[in-house]
């Protein structure tokens, strides 16, 4: 598979679809394939099975998080709100 190490992953488009396009399929596509931190035991061992759906490897958590991260700025910003809560 022709990649490069500018476009990543998106280099198998190609001339095709124009560089911004391509430069944003790969920002996506590094942070989606990376291994992300369990919400359940903490190993980074996250990966995503299917469109907002993740699975550990270690303790076979299944999960709904985001479409292409576990958790969005939105979920940490309610987890900070909910935590900011229990304490007070």
């Amino acid at each position: 598979m022709g990649r490069t190490k500018k476009v990543g992953p998106a280099g198998r488009f190609g001339p095709r679809y124009g560089l911004k396009i391509r430069n944003l399929v790969k920002k996506i596509e590094v942070v989606q394939r990376a291994k992300h931190p369990c919400p359940v035991c903490g190993a980074k061992r996250v990966k995503r099975v299917g469109t907002a759906i993740w699975r550990c490897s270690k303790c076979g958590a299944v999960f709904a998080g985001g479409a292409y991260v576990p958790r969005t700025i939105v979920k940490r910003e309610i987890d900070r709100m909910i935590e900011s809560k229990v304490r007070a």
